[in-house]
């Protein structure tokens, strides 16, 4: 028995080390990604903001807010948020402030077809890791962590 739970162990040590190399290319990829959908949707809404409040006022039924303030909410986030996570710049809280977005828009529609709920289902997803994990090595927070501690030397 300690033969087929050291084979194990052995063969979990060599697929880690590669993962563990990876992860922060991992992290950056989710936080790309992510930042590729929501900053688009963002700049769509300031493009024609007559469609946008339409839709805030018909179609979606933001819980709890006027339609005004969540489309103003809603742009805002959309647009902010993605720049800081592909930056890594504050990575957790705009992963958390994606990660609502994300969450109301799928609250906000009446119906939503499975094949989009599983693209929220992704990025939710790829929202929760960055959340977990941090933003990882290559980011903004990472260097500003490392110059911290180094001025505390």
């Amino acid at each position: 028995m300690n033969t087929i739970a050291t084979h194990i162990n052995r063969f979990n040590d060599l697929l880690a080390y590669p993962a563990e190399r990876l992860q922060d290319i991992g992290l950056a990829g989710a936080r790309l990604y992510v930042s590729g959908i929501f900053f688009p949707a963002g700049l769509s809404k300031i493009e024609n903001w007559g469609v946008t409040m339409f839709l805030f006022e018909s179609e979606y039924q933001v819980p709890l807010l006027s339609p005004t303030l969540a489309a103003w909410l809603g742009t805002a986030g959309e647009l902010l948020l993605p720049v800081l996570l592909t930056l890594g710049l504050f990575g957790r809280f705009s992963a958390v402030g994606l990660f609502v977005v994300n969450l109301v828009a799928v609250l906000s529609l009446s119906t939503i077809e499975p094949a989009a709920l599983g693209q929220h289902l992704l990025w939710g997803l790829a929202l929760s890791i960055v959340i977990l994990w941090g933003p990882g090595k290559l980011s903004a927070d990472y260097l500003l962590q490392r110059q911290a501690a180094a001025r505390q030397s």
